[in-house]
């Protein structure tokens, strides 16, 4: 299994991603090459600082840097050989089994549309989020950023590919599935919601519970939370405030404490031809190293090709 890290994407990059790659491998098997990319003397010279050295790593070399404010088309346009598009060329290949990256979020969700490309029957991929629970475990929330405007069939084929997710890489066994709302009753919510509860109900592929409300969604009324991504990003911000405002007032709890966007390393893209996930643009190296270990989490379950099945039935 081969696992590709953009090494010079992120804030603190490439500190942050080298040390995150140092504390992966202390985690992964000998069956998991990291493969590093970006500035060869680069990653090299900062491998060295950090004492990291074996078999299983791999360095890549692509010159070229996208930075975290650039536009994400006119970027992956001009600079081919930069280390996000160099990723997904590797990906495409075959050649590596999950791409992960800090670095430019709009570069990585237009590079996994122009290059490794949605799977096929897929109206739009999404960014899944995730909220932990009270009583343990996650839930998945999708879409949490990438579509925040969305018709009813693409909420519809959010609850599918989340479900998929949630079973086969969090181990959920028949993932419940609710419909973000502003309140619990069929005729609640907006246009949007109102009909895509009707097309939720008459689906078949995923375990519908009807809609659910902002208080549960750290609850276990449903695994699955689907909403659109504006929706979903307010959630998602408004979770990791809460775990900042606690830590600046020294409070500490082991359920806050996974609202820490740290724990879970980062935001994997859905619906696509490939594993890729999304990492935070402060990701520190803690955070590297949880967007990979989830990476292998991924690769394991082949969750892109169950997705594939799925659609195909």
């Amino acid at each position: 299994m081969k696992i590709a890290l953009d090494v010079v994407g992120g804030d603190f990059a490439p500190e942050s991603t080298i040390e995150g790659a140092k504390l992966a491998l202390e985690e992964l098997s000998e069956e998991v090459t990291l493969v590093l990319i970006g500035p060869e003397d680069l990653v090299n010279s900062e491998l060295e600082k950090a004492g990291v050295n074996g078999s299983n790593i791999e360095v890549c070399h692509a010159p070229d840097i996208i930075e975290m404010g650039e536009h994400p088309t006119k970027a992956l346009s001009q600079k081919p050989l930069a280390s996000i598009p160099y990723g997904y060329g590797l990906l495409k290949k075959g050649a590596i089994d999950a791409f992960c990256s800090a670095g430019n979020t709009g570069a990585m969700h237009v590079g996994a549309m122009f290059s490794i490309k949605a799977i096929t029957g897929v109206i739009r991929p999404g960014i899944a989020g995730f909220a932990p629970k009270e009583s343990g475990g996650l839930g998945v929330i999708m879409d949490v950023g990438a579509n925040a405007d969305c018709k009813p069939d693409v909420l519809i084929q959010f609850g599918e590919i989340a479900s998929i997710y949630a079973h086969h890489v969090l181990g959920i066994d028949k993932p419940k599935v609710g419909l973000m709302s502003l309140g619990t009753e069929e005729k609640k919510g907006t246009l949007l919601t109102q009909a895509a509860y009707q097309l939720f109900k008459i689906n078949r592929k995923i375990n519908f519970i009807g809609n659910i409300e902002g208080y549960d969604i750290f609850n276990d009324k449903a695994d699955v939370i689907v909403c659109d991504g504006f929706t979903g990003n307010v959630i998602l911000k408004l979770a990791e405030s809460i775990y900042s405002m606690l830590k600046k007032r020294s409070f500490s709890d082991p359920f806050f404490d996974q609202f820490n966007y740290e724990a879970i390393g980062g935001s994997p893209i859905l619906g696509i031809n490939g594993n890729v996930i999304i990492g935070h643009g402060v990701s520190s190296a803690m955070a590297i190293k949880n967007m990979l270990l989830q990476a292998r989490q991924m690769v394991h379950s082949q969750v892109h090709l169950k997705i594939q099945e799925s659609l195909l039935d």
